[in-house]
Formats: C-alpha cells, structure tokens, sequence
C-alpha cells in the first residue's frame, strides 16, 4: 500500500489509523515503519516514503511483520514449566503469581549464595532505547547481579576502529552516491544491509566500481563488479599488502598522512613485511589482483571502505580491521565528499546510556562475566563462586547464538538453575525456562530508535494496545524492581520520562530538536559533517588517524556495543600498536593435528531470511530462507563422496549438525559456509551451527571467534 504524505499524520480517515514506527532488529537500516489500523487491529505494516534512507521499503523479513505480531504460537500470558525442562510443557499463570515467583526465588538465591550468583543474558533482539539491549541493566545493577559482558558481536571491530579513529560516525552512507571506488569487505549487503544497496546502484550508474572482498560468493558479491575472493581470515594480511604497493608506488596522500595522521614511518616499516609475493601464498589472491586493487582504490576518488562484522569473527579479526580503517587516511580519501570509512554510526547518537544502565547502582568489586563463555557458566567449567543459580534471559536466544551450544544444554537442564525467559515465541531456549513471561511486538510499545548503520533517530509509537498479557521490556524491570521493593526514582520513571534523561537534547546533532518533533515528524536526521575528517578532527588522544595507536600502549581493553558500567582499560600487556596479520587459531601450523582431523574452515553466516535466530520459527520466512545448508566446494564434495543435495553432518570435537549439502564454487576448497539462525529444535538433529563453535575469543575486544572453526563433513547416516 502506498500512502500520501498527506495521510500520514496519524489521523483517521475512512476509519483507518496510520501509525509511524521504526523497525525494531538489530540490523544498519533501521526502517521506519507505518502501522495502518482499523477497528484496534493492524492490518498492514509498510515503509514510510517520506523517510529519506529507506525510502517507503522494507525488507523482505520485516514486511511480513504482522505474521509475527499475530502469529497463533506467540506467547501472550506468562507461563510456568510443568514437565522436565526442555520438553516444552507449561501451564498459564498469572502476572502476580509470576512477579511473586521470581522475587521469592531471587531473595532465597541471594540469602544462600549472594546477589552475584544471578546472571542476565541478554543482547540485540530489540534496538531500542527503552526495550532495548540495555532495558533491564538498571534492574540488574541495583540487584547486585553478575555483570554481563556483551561481546557477542561488534567489539572487536569497535575496539579496532576506536583505536584508529575514535568515537566517530565515519562516512554518512547516504553520501555513497558520490563515491567512485565503493569497498564492501566481508558485508552482504543485498541480505544485511539492503537499503545502502540503491545508493550503491546509483553510484555505480554514475560510473562508480564495486568491489566485494569475501570468501564466499555471496548475493552481494554475485553482483558485484569484482568479487575477490580472500582466504578465510586473511583480510589482514591483504589490507597490508594493499598499503605495501600504495607505499611503494608513491600512491600515498602526502599532505593529507602528513597533517592528519600519526605513526607513517612505523606503518610503513610494517606494510615492508606484506609484499605481493608473501600476500598471495596467504590469502589466495594473486599478486596481479593486489597490487591492481592497491592502485585502483588510491587514485580513484573518492573511494569508500563498507566493512562488515564478520571480519572480527577469528583469531586476528581485531588487527584486521586496525589494517583496513589505516586505508583511506593513507591515500586521503577522507578529503573527499563520499569518501571515507564506515562500520557503525551509533557512535554520532547523543545517547546518555548510563542515564538507561544506572551503572552507579553496581557495587564495587561486582564480578563480569562474559556471555560467550554461558555454557562453560553454567556447567560449572569456569569454576564460579557462587555458581551461577538463576539465569534471566530476554532480547536473546543463547541456545542457537552463543558458542557450545551442548555445554549450554547441560546447563539449562539443571533443576537448580532457576532460568527466567521473557519472549514472544517459545525459542529453544524458552523451552528450558522455569518461568516464561510474554513479551509485546515493536508495534504495541513505545521507543526511540537509533541505528548503527545510518544517521536517523525515529520514533516508534504504539498502533494497537498489548495483545494478550504481553507487556514491553521497560515495563517489565519496573515491575520486577516494584516486587523487589526498590525505591530509587529510576524505576518510577514513565517511559516518556526516561527517554528525555537518555538524550543529550542539547547535541549540536539535534539542534532544534525535541521529543515532540520527532514524535511528529516520525524521524530526525542528525546534524553530522558530511566530510567528518576532510582535515583531520579524528576523536583519539593525538586528534589525527592513528596508524601507530596510543590507546593500544595502555593495554588491552574492549569496546563492547554496551557493557553495564564496563571501564574501556583493561589490564594486561600493551597491545601492538601497529596493524598485523594473525593467522586462524585453529588452523594454525602449531595444531597440525587437530587440522588434519578436521581440515575444513568452517564461516558463519548471516541468513538472508532471519536476523540473527529472529523468524526462524515463522513458515513464510522458513520458506523463503529454504532449509538448513552447507556450502562446500565441489572437489571436497567428491572427496567425501558428497552430491548436491544430500544430508551431511558437519562436526568436530565440540559438537555436531546436520544440514543440506550445496555444491558449488560460491566457496573455495577447503572451505565451508553454514547460516546462523536456524533453531535447534527445527533442525535435522536437535542441533545447528554453535554446536561446533568454541567459545575463544578473537584477539581485540573479546570479540565472538565463531569463524575460527575447523570441521569436518561426512554424509548422515540417514543417507544409506
């Protein structure tokens, strides 16, 4: 349905509603929405064609939005397990009689083990300020819970880019249109970021390239102008072979490394290491194509750099994308309008977040534990005192998105763990909940939302009233700080009233702004440089492109997207200051035999139809995704005597599952791809991808190494 701009004040016609929202995922566009209603139920959802980024579209996960919100399996009143956990078995309750559960179970928990021996385990299952990632850390803190460190996804590309540029946005993705060298490096676009693709499709009919640097051949790099496809977890060493010939050839901007930047000479001693030569026996790119993408990228301004988060997923991810953010101050393509770097732009976003976390209300001393590492928690492996005795799980579903996913089971299972689940459908791991507590959908809620992939703060107002006994996140945690007898104003604060402590309204970002313009308007474009860095102005201690980083002299630290109350430094050993290349942990030569059990990379990859395990259980969007799958290059398929189509089981020491085989040269030898996402209990074998991940660590910001993971695959037995 298309709509006029003239009806879309919110007002009634023809007894119909049109109510502005914005989409809730955990993904860069973050489109706004129009909810119509009639007669108190909505009856299409569709994007705003006012809203200059996204353009009246959605995607093809979100446009089929209402499938989720009236789907017959949400869960609408709160619930309590009946049968052994994990079988699915529960009986309705009561709001209060939920409520007084948990405050009773909590208060003996804490008299017997300490407040410390309760965990939350939560992340980006909604974006939003109010019902968001950090909606429930105030509740937390004030508990005097275990903090829980978020690293799942993003903090060590964060930590990279802060070491190099600072908290800054980078390059506004609208002025792609403008560019004439577009880089996506390890980002699907088409799948994952598919309202930046019309303005590359503009900037190409204007006579700009794209070039899609990824191991597998994805959507995007289908359509690109030139795929070159990288060995898994060689993107380092190829950025450093990119700056040797760029170096070499005198393609450096000398004005601009000279004014604007710091540490050239040690760069330049370290990019003398990465010859073409050595750079093609490492990534599997030939030395023609480097030293061609090396003089393109340098004098075809201006040039743009798009990177993805899959970088960071393995052993050397951190100084892989440190070697990237180094490429466009070395050539200057900062000077130019569209030139530049992007990763993520929430860091443009006047957000007050402590006024949302409250991380004055931990207590001194109060022990972090990261959620990567849930399994080995929860079975005791991290030897935790107290043990962990209650898990409280909302925005997240650990069992199919977090690393040892048997280890995981084994925890949920056990009959002292006391797990709460607050959710809309009953995921895997909604099935192991002791109490499960019904969650609203974005369109009966209220929220500010931000985004990391564009530069517009939008409203989402509530079109229809909570179905059920649903209610948002924020209401939650005051209902539960009410039940724990919580005094503090925080946990009276109307949402409204939040919202306005949570924005810093005097920003020069959001100038002539307030909450009522935007709740009018449905959005507001902040007001950002479209050439951030033409001179510099980067946000680090020296104020300039830190190719040499000062921040990494003062030891390791992490750049999470949020942590409650977590301090940026870190203790330990200084970081090396310079760019590097660090080969995969688990293929490493040091390990040959683990590599000659398991000799296959196995790459996580983002569906085209979930986000993240988000609709895995809706049969439109199962249907559109098409079942579970491997991707495995044609000569390992023989080799294992695998065709096209057939049931497979991808394993290693840690776990297993079974999917699909797709053979096809999407892939390089000795390389496979399986999507994350699917849920366990809709698989083949009660198991998908995590099964087989280990919960390590990458090698900046704790980053998720979920990429650094070495399988094999046979044929299932089911075959014979």
């Amino acid at each position: 349905m298309t709509e006029t701009a003239e009806t879309l004040d919110n007002t009634i016609s023809a007894g119909k509603t049109v109510i502005k929202g914005a989409c809730p995922h955990d993904c860069p566009d973050t489109c706004a929405m129009l909810t119509t209603v009639q007669d108190g139920s909505a009856i299409s959802v569709s994007g705003n064609a006012d809203y200059p980024y996204t353009k009246g579209t959605l995607c093809g996960k979100v446009d089929k939005y209402l499938h989720r919100v009236y789907s017959p399996d949400r869960i609408l009143y709160p619930l309590r397990q009946v049968g052994p956990k994990g079988c699915g078995r529960f009986q309705q309750i009561s709001w209060d009689e939920a409520l007084d559960e948990i405050a009773e179970r909590f208060e003996s928990i804490i008299a017997d083990y300490g407040s410390e021996a309760i965990l939350s385990c939560n992340y980006l299952g909604q974006q939003g300020i109010l019902n968001g990632i950090a909606s429930g850390d105030a509740f937390f803190n004030r508990l005097g819970a275990s903090v829980s460190e978020r690293t799942l996804c993003n903090s060590g590309t964060r930590t990279a880019y802060f070491m190099t540029f600072g908290a800054t946005p980078g390059t506004d993705p609208e002025q792609f249109i403008h560019a004439k060298y577009i880089i996506l490096w390890a980002c699907n676009a088409i799948s994952t970021n598919l309202h930046l693709w019309p303005i590359i499709s503009e900037a190409r009919k204007q006579g700009a390239k794209l070039v899609v640097i990824d191991p597998f051949q994805t959507r995007t790099a289908k359509q690109a102008d030139w795929h070159i496809s990288v060995r898994p977890g060689t993107d380092g060493a190829l950025a450093l072979g990119m700056m040797h010939v760029i170096i070499q050839q005198d393609l450096i901007d000398t004005d601009y490394v000279e004014k604007y930047t710091i540490g050239y000479e040690q760069l330049k001693a370290r990019a003398r290491e990465f010859p073409p030569e050595r750079v093609a026996k490492i990534t599997g790119v030939s030395v023609e194509d480097i030293i061609r993408l090396a003089q393109e990228y340098a004098t075809a301004q201006p040039a743009v750099i798009r990177i993805g988060v899959a970088l960071e997923r393995q052993a050397g991810g951190g100084q892989a994308v440190r070697a990237i953010c180094c490429l466009p101050a070395l050539v200057g393509a900062w000077r130019h309008l569209g030139g530049g770097f992007l990763q993520v732009t929430n860091w443009a976003f006047p957000i007050q977040w402590n006024a949302i976390q409250r991380p004055d209300f931990i207590k001194p001393g109060t022990r972090v534990i990261n959620l990567w590492q849930l399994g080995a928690a929860l079975t005791g492996e991290l030897e935790l005192n107290p043990p962990i005795k209650s898990l409280f799980v909302y925005n997240c579903n650990p069992l199919v998105m977090i690393a040892e996913q048997e280890k995981i089971v084994a925890g949920l299972q056990r009959d002292d763990l006391f797990t709460i689940v607050s959710e809309q459908f009953m995921t895997d791991t909604a099935d192991f909940a002791d109490i499960v507590l019904p969650a609203t959908t974005q369109i009966e809620q209220f929220d500010l939302m931000y985004s990391w992939g564009q530069l517009y703060l939008t409203a989402n107002l509530p079109a229809i009233p909570p179905i059920g006994a649903a209610i948002p996140n924020a209401k939650l945690f005051r209902k539960l700080a009410a039940r724990m007898g919580f005094e503090e104003e925080h946990f009276k604060l109307t949402d409204e009233e939040l919202i306005q402590k949570a924005i810093d309204w005097s920003s020069p970002t959001l100038q002539g702004v307030d909450l009522e313009l935007i709740k009018q308007q449905g959005f507001v474009k902040l007001h950002i440089d479209p050439t951030p860095h033409a001179a510099g102005n980067f946000a680090t201690p020296s104020g300039k492109c830190e190719f040499f980083s000062s921040k990494a002299l003062q030891g390791n630290f992490v750049m999470p997207f949020l942590r409650q109350g977590y301090t940026e430094m870190q203790s330990g050993e200084p970081l090396d200051p310079l760019p590097n290349y660090t080969p995969l942990r688990e293929s490493c030569p040091s390990d040959p035999e683990r590599a000659s059990r398991y000799p296959l990379n196995l790459i996580s990859a983002k569906s085209h139809a979930f986000i993240n395990s988000c609709y895995g259980n809706l049969p439109k969007h199962k249907r559109m995704e098409g079942a579970p799958r491997v991707f495995i290059h044609p000569e390992d398929a023989a080799h294992r005597s695998i065709e096209h189509g057939q049931l497979v089981k991808v394993f290693n020491d840690r776990g297993a599952f079974e999917v699909i085989a797709h053979v096809g040269n999407e892939v390089q030898p000795g390389v496979v791809v399986a999507s994350l996402g699917h849920w366990r209990k809709l698989s083949h074998s009660n198991s998908s991808l995590n099964a087989v991940a280990s919960s390590v660590f990458a090698d900046l910001g704790r980053a998720a190494a979920v990429s650094d993971t070495l399988v094999e695959v046979i044929l299932a037995r089911r075959n014979c």
